[in-house]
C-alpha cells in the first residue's frame, strides 16, 4: 500500500499548487541548469511546517532525474556522519536536509567547503603530528530547509544561491488542494465542502490532507455522505473549531486571557503553565494564532487581540 501523503504529494511543479512566485522563480532555475548540463545551486526553504519544503525538494530531484538523499540536522550528531553523507553522492545528487538549523557547529565547519569548492576536509592523526587532506567531491546541490531561518548561522546561510520563504495558503489555494486530494482519494466534494475543510486547515496543506483522510475514516465506518453538517459533527469530535483552532490553542487562548487578564504573559510562564515545551508553543501553535491575528507579541510577553478575538471565544 502507498504511503497517503506520497500518494497525495505533487510529483511535478506544474501539480505544485500555491507558492506562485517560488513555483515561477524555480522553474526558470531549473530550465537554466539543465541547459548548462549543470547541478542546481544551492537552495534554502524556509517557513512553517506541513507547506511545501519537502515536497519541493523531491520535486526539484524528479526534475532533474536526481537521486534525492534525505536527512534531517538532528540526526547528523558528528561531523564523520555527515562526511560519509556526502563522500556517497554521485555527480548531480541531491542532499536534503531537513531542520538545517540544528546542524552543529562542528558539523557546518566541514559543510562549507562541501557547498563552496564541492571538496572534503579530512584531518589525519592528532597533534604536532595533524595534517589535513581535502578529498574531491562530485558536484551535487544541498537543499535545506528549516522552520527558524533565524537560528542559521550568517556563513551557512550565505552560502546558499537561493533562499525561499514559503507562507502560509490562502483559502482558494486550499479548497484546490483539498479538491485535488479528495480526487485522488476518490472522494466526491462539493465546492462548499471543499470550503468547509480548507477553512479549517491552518493555511496548511499538510493539515488539509490530514482532515480529509479524517473524513475519509468515519465516512465509511458510519456509511454517510460527507454533507456540511456530517463534517460539523466529525469535526467537533475530533477537536476542532470552525477556524481550525484545536484543543490546544483554545487553552492557549483561555490561559492568557483568564489567568492572565489577555497578557502579557512570558513564554517560560506559559510553557509551564501548558506543560508545553517553549519550542512546541513557538513552532506550532502560535504562528496560526498570529496569522488570524488573535495574538500579538510584544517585548514583555503574549498578549491576547481582542479585537480580532471571535464573540465564541470572549
Amino acid at each position: 500500500m502507498k504511503d497517503f501523503d506520497s500518494t497525495l504529494r505533487p510529483k511535478a511543479l506544474s501539480e505544485f499548487l500555491g507558492q506562485r512566485d517560488v513555483v515561477n522563480n524555480l522553474e526558470i532555475f531549473i530550465k537554466a541548469a539543465n541547459q548548462r548540463k549543470e547541478p542546481l545551486d544551492h537552495v534554502l526553504f524556509y517557513g512553517p511546517p506541513g507547506i511545501g519544503k519537502t515536497t519541493l525538494a523531491l520535486i526539484i530531484g524528479k526534475e532533474f532525474g536526481a537521486n534525492v538523499k534525505i536527512t534531517s540536522g538532528p540526526a547528523i550528531e558528528r561531523a564523520g556522519d555527515l562526511a560519509s553523507i556526502i563522500t556517497n553522492l554521485e555527480e548531480g545528487d541531491i542532499l536534503f536536509i531537513d531542520e538545517i538549523h540544528r546542524l552543529s557547529k562542528n558539523v557546518e565547519e566541514i559543510i562549507y567547503p562541501a557547498m563552496e569548492d564541492f571538496a572534503l576536509d579530512i584531518i589525519l592523526g592528532k597533534g604536532p603530528a595533524a595534517r589535513t587532506v581535502r578529498l574531491d567531491l562530485p558536484k551535487f546541490t544541498l537543499i535545506g530547509a528549516t522552520t527558524k531561518v533565524g537560528m542559521l548561522s550568517n556563513p551557512l546561510r550565505d552560502r546558499f544561491g537561493t533562499i525561499f520563504k514559503l507562507n502560509f495558503y490562502k483559502l482558494d489555494e486550499l479548497k484546490q488542494i483539498v479538491h485535488r486530494s479528495a480526487k485522488i482519494l476518490g472522494m466526491k466534494v462539493d465546492d462548499s465542502l471543499t470550503e468547509t475543510i480548507a477553512k479549517r486547515s491552518r493555511g496548511t496543506p499538510r493539515i488539509a490532507n490530514r482532515l480529509l483522510k479524517r473524513l475519509r475514516d468515519y465516512a465509511e465506518v458510519d456509511a454517510k455522505k460527507l454533507d456540511s453538517k456530517y463534517i460539523d459533527e466529525i469535526m467537533t469530535k475530533l477537536g476542532i473549531n470552525e477556524l481550525g483552532l484545536d484543543t490546544e490553542d483554545l487553552k492557549y487562548l483561555d490561559l492568557i486571557k483568564t489567568k492572565f487578564d489577555g497578557g502579557p504573559v512570558g513564554l517560560s510562564t506559559l510553557s509551564a503553565a501548558l506543560s508545553e515545551d517553549p519550542e512546541t508553543i513557538e513552532q506550532f501553535i502560535e504562528p496560526y494564532l498570529l496569522q488570524l491575528g488573535l495574538i500579538k507579541r510584544t517585548t514583555k510577553g503574549r498578549m491576547i487581540n481582542l479585537e480580532q478575538l471571535p464573540r465564541a471565544l470572549i
